[in-house]
């Protein structure tokens, strides 16, 4: 879906408006912006942008959204799917459906992905209970988990980096 008060502009990168727009357009279009990023085929090489476009999907959800990156065996992306929603502090998240979509999508690995609308990215102790209990049992289907990210307004953690995976 294009905007039309959105035109590429002279220099690649930059873009032009052509009519006024509101803060909701200018959301809905990083949010665009940040699935075109995140579209099939696309190699992911640098975590930081990446956290930056899960971030841009994720932080403005009331409730709490629960998504996997499928990606192939050269880090590709095969896609983007929103698995689970909860309610304003929690999602339920059932393992056997996380492997189903990971094998339905094939993907050698994933990134799990959800937020905290109260905006505090530190990932609770139910979080990591999760990641250790997601990775189990895409490991029996030969699945790699790369990175847990937890998105809030405040920016992004990597379980990952915090060494809980």
């Amino acid at each position: 879906m294009k905007y039309h008060k959105l035109k590429a502009g002279e220099t690649t990168g930059t873009y032009v408006m052509e009519s006024p727009v509101t803060e909701a357009d200018i959301l809905r279009m990083a949010q665009q912006l940040a699935m075109s990023r995140l579209s099939k085929g696309r190699a992911l090489t640098e975590p930081k942008q990446v956290f930056s476009h899960l971030q841009t999907l994720l932080q403005y959800h009331e409730h709490e959204v629960f998504a996997l990156l499928l990606l192939d065996t050269k880090h590709r992306v095969i896609g983007f799917r929103e698995l689970f929603r909860g309610t304003l502090d929690g999602a339920s998240v059932y393992p056997r459906e996380v492997v189903k979509i990971a094998l339905e999508h094939n993907a050698a690995a994933v990134i799990m992905v959800h937020n905290h609308p109260s905006g505090d990215p530190e990932p609770s102790q139910a979080d990591r209970t999760l990641t250790a209990t997601l990775k189990n049992a895409l490991n029996m289907v030969g699945t790699r988990i790369l990175d847990h990210v937890v998105v809030g307004h405040e920016g992004c953690v990597s379980l990952a980096e915090r060494g809980y995976l």
